[in-house]
């Protein structure tokens, strides 16, 4: 074997070694329907006379996202789907109702003189001044949120305790009076606590809804629906015998037709699972039912590309032609088909991306992957390995090939 095939055989088991490690130390992300979780619908509902446009939906798209990262929810999805609604899916999430009450919370934090009979005036000062706001406790142990406003925020919060000395100012939430201290002098840092019979949990999560912002577009809660795991767990271990059922069917046939060339197929295509989900996790891509489907059809897309070529090296061998140079015209031949069916499968998983959504974008994601990892093992694991176990067997006789000569 010359330096130049030494080189391509080191790439290959770095690929193979850097894939194993990806695949199989770091866990592939599974989605709700896998998984199991909450899955919730929103629908906008705006005021009357406010327009629903996509930059509201896109802000209200947002602000739900940082919520449900407040919660922990890694692997959440919020999508928007069609004009007025919010699919949100919460996998792993067991505690529906918390959940469903984060999400939908408006979180409308805002401040209002308070009259001695409990009035409150027009809003002074609303949550959009907040630079952030986190849990503390006063001397006595009791949770409080203590928050930081931006700079415009502390000026005007500076303004409206300098010139209300005496007065109460009353902090609400969701037109709630949460507090209302009272004023004894200018606050000139912006910085302020809101106190009240909050436990550490209701105190946590009130402060993750106002660093998160309020939504800015109300949003009504029109489906909840909780998938349970044992629906995920069912489908994974049918998938698994699917998987192990059709690679034994596929191993097999390739080994029969076309011999030594089948064997090598046979560990390409180990090779095209770990490249796989290798390239799921670098991408920290979720799996869902559908991406399964596209893995399949991905594996059979790599095995066909396989069949293409070994087709091509069995014309090339019943022309005459050595066992060496019927692998490189095979290769070269086969080549050309392979990459045309593969960029127009990109294609394709390219306009479902861009179009689809929830599950046709995770399928997508899948096929795209699954198409790249076909080429990787098509046209480099599959010739580097062919080629080694020739040159390092000596392999001289066309039958390894399924290949008789008169």
């Amino acid at each position: 074997m010359n330096s130049k095939g030494i080189i391509k055989l080191l790439l290959v088991l770095a690929i193979l070694v850097g894939s194993w490690w990806l695949a199989i130390v770091k866990p592939t992300k599974l989605g709700l329907d896998l998984k199991g979780g909450v899955y919730v619908v929103l629908e906008a509902k705006p005021e009357k006379g406010m327009k629903l446009d996509n930059d509201a939906m896109s802000r209200l798209i947002e602000v739900l996202d940082r919520r449900i990262n407040g919660l922990g929810v890694a692997e959440s999805v919020v999508q928007r789907a069609g004009t007025d609604r919010v699919i949100i899916e919460l996998p792993g999430v067991t505690n529906s109702e918390e959940a469903v009450k984060m999400i939908g919370k408006t979180a409308l934090l805002e401040f209002r003189l308070m009259n001695k009979d409990g009035e409150l005036g027009e809003p002074l000062l609303t949550g959009g001044a907040l630079k952030k706001a986190e849990v503390s406790y006063d001397n006595l142990g009791r949770p409080q949120i203590q928050f930081e406003m931006n700079v415009d925020g502390a000026r005007k919060f500076a303004k409206i305790t300098r010139e209300n000395v005496g007065k109460q100012l009353a902090i609400t939430l969701d037109g709630e009076v949460q507090t209302a201290p009272m004023i004894n002098g200018e606050i000139p840092s912006g910085n302020g606590v809101i106190t009240g019979n909050y436990t550490v949990d209701e105190a946590k999560k009130t402060a993750t809804l106002l660093n998160a912002g309020a939504l800015p577009v109300k949003a009504e809660i029109v489906e909840t629906r909780i998938v349970g795991a044992s629906l995920g767990d069912e489908s994974i271990a049918q998938s698994k015998i699917a998987a192990i059922v059709a690679v034994g069917w596929i191993a097999a046939f390739m080994l029969f037709i076309y011999r030594l060339p089948g064997f090598i197929a046979d560990l390409a295509l180990l090779s095209f699972g770990l490249i796989m989900f290798a390239m799921l996790n670098f991408i920290d891509a979720t799996l869902t039912l559908p991406g399964i489907a596209g893995m399949i059809l991905s594996a059979g897309m790599a095995v066909d590309a396989n069949v293409i070529i070994f087709e091509r090296i069995k014309d090339e061998l019943r022309l005459g032609n050595s066992i060496r140079g019927a692998i490189q015209l095979g290769f070269s031949k086969g080549i050309s088909s392979i990459v045309d069916s593969n960029v127009t499968t990109l294609l394709t998983a390219l306009v479902l991306f861009m179009f689809g959504t929830g599950t046709i974008k995770g399928f997508a994601i899948t096929l795209t992957i699954g198409t790249v990892a076909s080429m990787i093992t098509a046209i480099l694991i599959t010739k580097v390995l062919l080629t080694t176990a020739v040159n390092l067997f000596k392999i001289k006789r066309t039958e390894f090939f399924g290949v008789k000569r008169g």
